[in-house]
């Protein structure tokens, strides 16, 4: 009986490696992703309408990548993620003696991830109390007058 060769094995190259390697500079793993919420008007109201988070990502990410680190950090089920990529402004800096200098501020990336109805993140729930808590003055504020009207 003959031993069977298994083709499926190759040897790996040193072009698999340089690809590889290649790979994981552009898709970073979820692990390593920092995703940072971007808190701003904009940002507070795609929340509240659509059920879309908005985060700062790597250059480097990718949809998929993205949306696997905010399932395993939030817990929550991701139904769509759309990247934007915005290019670094010129910047031009006058020193003492008046001498120039220009370049550029860093190339970033923004992640817009739509999350399933009825899954949470809690990024704006500090602004969501502040806005309960003035309801309910407003509440009192108008029982009051209605009191005092009588």
């Amino acid at each position: 009986m003959s031993p069977v060769k298994d083709l499926t094995k190759k040897p790996v190259t040193k072009t698999d490696i340089h690809s590889i390697v290649a790979f994981s500079a552009i898709a970073p793993s979820n692990k390593s992703m920092t995703l940072r919420p971007r808190v701003s008007e904009k940002a507070y109201g795609i929340s509240q309408k659509l059920n879309t988070y908005v985060f700062n990502v790597p250059v480097g990410a990718n949809k998929i990548s993205v949306s696997k680190a905010v399932a395993e950090q939030f817990g929550v089920t991701v139904e769509a993620v759309n990247i934007l990529n915005s290019k670094g402004k010129s910047v031009r800096s006058v020193r003492r003696g008046g001498k120039a200098s220009n370049g550029r501020r860093a190339n970033t990336k923004k992640a817009y991830v739509t999350i399933a109805t009825g899954d949470i993140i809690p990024i704006f729930a500090a602004e969501e109390a502040a806005e309960a808590k003035e309801a309910k003055k407003a509440e009192k504020a108008a029982k009051k007058s209605a009191k005092e009207n009588k």
